[in-house]
């Protein structure tokens, strides 16, 4: 059964999910790919003790600091977007990443060629914004490409944490 919980940030309204003690899930209202890994119509609204983890997480991180801790998380995607969001939650707060040189890391753990546009798809599909940090991606010229959630989202973000 998936759970969900709204939570009201300075970017707007925010859905969570959980499996009932992981988040499973974390979208901006509009976002591209909204929801894609829950069953929106049988989902439960809840006050589950991960959201009380997951929502003291988000006002830490809104209000300026970088949390300390994470809430359990447990995305569900494949093997090899596992791989690319295990990266992304390594990316230190304030700083980015290419997509190149995420392709680059996963070519070194697996002896294979990387390819950034396999990692963009993966990126894209991240299930768990802002915890999972994939607005910490960039392009290889530096420009701020590709975010789910729109390229406004992606520049607050980044702001907040003080990258830009």
């Amino acid at each position: 059964m998936d759970y969900i919980r709204k939570f009201s940030s300075p970017l707007g309204e925010l859905t969570i999910s959980s499996d009932g003690s992981n988040i499973t899930g974390l979208w901006l209202e509009g976002q591209k790919y909204f929801a894609a890994t829950i069953d929106e119509i049988s989902a439960k609204e809840s006050d589950l003790p991960v959201f009380e983890i997951a929502g003291k997480w988000l006002d830490l991180y809104f209000s300026g600091q970088e949390p300390d801790f994470l809430p359990p998380l447990a995305p569900k995607g494949t093997d090899f977007r596992q791989s690319v969001w295990k990266i992304l939650c390594q990316i230190p707060y304030g700083k980015v990443i290419t997509y190149g040189d995420i392709a680059k890391q996963l070519g070194a753990q697996t002896n294979s060629n990387g390819s950034a546009r396999a990692v963009g798809g993966a990126v894209g599909h991240n299930p768990i914004s802002i915890i999972i940090p994939c607005h910490r991606v960039i392009g290889a010229n530096g420009n701020l490409t590709g975010f789910a959630g729109g390229i406004d989202k992606k520049i607050q973000l980044l702001t907040l944490e003080g990258y830009l």
